[in-house]
């Protein structure tokens, strides 16, 4: 069984244990507190907040702090951090100790989104050494002032031609990160094509610090096999859980050595659909509960015989309505054994080429750089 994960701020050891070393990744729009509830229950690890931007938390913009919700038994509060000023991001880390009582921050040099990298944000800002090493270390610091640990999340690189996550692992340990998480992708390929896993091994063996490793973990056997082929300390789920929280559940079972893995009738689905929505409700209201809920439809029911029901459910607005859905689902129908080890959630084309602002590879520094407008517009990752 793997080792827990152990993440800690350079003053203080083992601030925050993980004992399944299995962390769900932030996601836009998908990961508050109702489905990080949701993906609990089904089994342990690190749950991670939707992503917040530094500079709407400091400036208090009211939906940046509307996102910031945790439930009573989320006994370890964790939050992703996206900002591009090393100053901006102490200030929102002690703000997210402080206001929010958060246990974990994770820095995201890692988002592919073309709004974000052609004014220098995202996955792009590693290139900036310099600057990366800022915001690591102001925001370590910063955390540390209350013992609590730092972690980062990046990608390969820009592109092939453009690699900085060797060196982002090395910035990341100098600087006092407790751990870095590798998705094994270039921003150029944003979620197309295949993780190459042999990058997260070259990160491992060139790092001490703790290294997760993210992309194609769509069954439990696949993060057995990552953890196996490169040596990293814990995976990263993202698309794989969409519309299967109960991933969760298997991946701790695997981590056990146990061959048991659920696979869920879809009057089961449809219990675990329920489940979501008295989630959602109650962190909002039956209106906006049921309104987030519609865009989980078409991954709860990949590969189920749902027909014109598929419709209906992607369009409810009451408890009562999706309780009677429900009802009309052939109960006995059984998994869809298709769709095992299949990609999940977007995944598109690579980019012909990466939008950059204007002299982005001249050099390597970048702290002289007003990259502020990288922040705007952007909520939730």
């Amino acid at each position: 069984m793997p080792q827990p994960l152990r993440l800690h701020a350079p003053s203080r050891r083992d601030a925050v244990v993980v004992d399944l070393p299995v962390v769900l990744a932030p996601m836009a729009g998908v990961t508050n507190a109702a489905y990080r509830q949701l993906c609990r229950e089904q089994g342990a690890g690190l749950y991670v907040c939707e992503m917040i931007t530094s500079r709407g938390l400091v400036v208090g913009d009211q939906k940046t702090h509307a996102m910031l919700q945790f439930d009573a038994g989320e006994k370890t509060r964790s939050v992703q951090l996206y900002g591009v000023d090393a100053d901006v991001m102490a200030d929102a880390a002690r703000i997210l100790i402080r206001d929010f009582r958060v246990d974990h921050i994770d820095l995201n040099f890692g988002c592919p989104v073309p709004k974000v990298t052609r004014k220098g944000g995202g996955g792009v800002l590693p290139y900036k050494r310099d600057r990366l090493r800022a915001i690591v270390g102001e925001t370590v610091r910063a955390a540390d002032e209350f013992g609590v640990p730092v972690t980062v999340k990046t990608r390969i690189g820009i592109d092939e031609d453009h690699e900085t996550f060797l060196d982002a692992g090395r910035i990341a340990q100098e600087e006092g990160a407790a751990a870095i998480a590798l998705h094994g992708r270039t921003v150029q390929q944003a979620y197309s094509g295949e993780a190459d896993w042999s990058r997260i091994r070259e990160l491992v063996n060139a790092v001490d610090i703790p290294v997760l490793g993210n992309g194609d973990i769509w069954e439990a056997e696949d993060a057995l096999k990552m953890m196996s082929e490169t040596g990293c300390a814990g995976v990263v789920i993202g698309r794989g859980c969409l519309g299967r929280p109960w991933l969760f559940g298997d991946l701790a079972a695997a981590f056990r050595g146990e061959k048991l893995r659920l696979r869920p009738t879809l009057g089961e689905v449809g219990r675990m659909i329920v489940r979501h929505a008295e989630l959602l409700v109650a962190i909002s209201d039956e209106r906006h509960g049921l309104t987030d809920l519609r865009k989980h439809m078409a991954w709860y029911f990949k590969g189920y015989p749902v027909g014109e029901l598929r419709r209906r459910f992607a369009m409810v607005s009451t408890m009562d309505e999706l309780h009677a859905l429900v009802d009309l689902l052939d109960a006995d129908a059984g998994f869809p054994e298709a769709e095992l080890g299949t990609p999940r959630g977007r995944q598109g084309s690579p980019r012909g080429k990466v939008v950059l602002p204007y002299g982005w590879y001249d050099d390597t520094s970048g702290c002289d750089l007003d990259l502020a407008d990288a922040e705007i517009g952007v909520s939730g990752g």
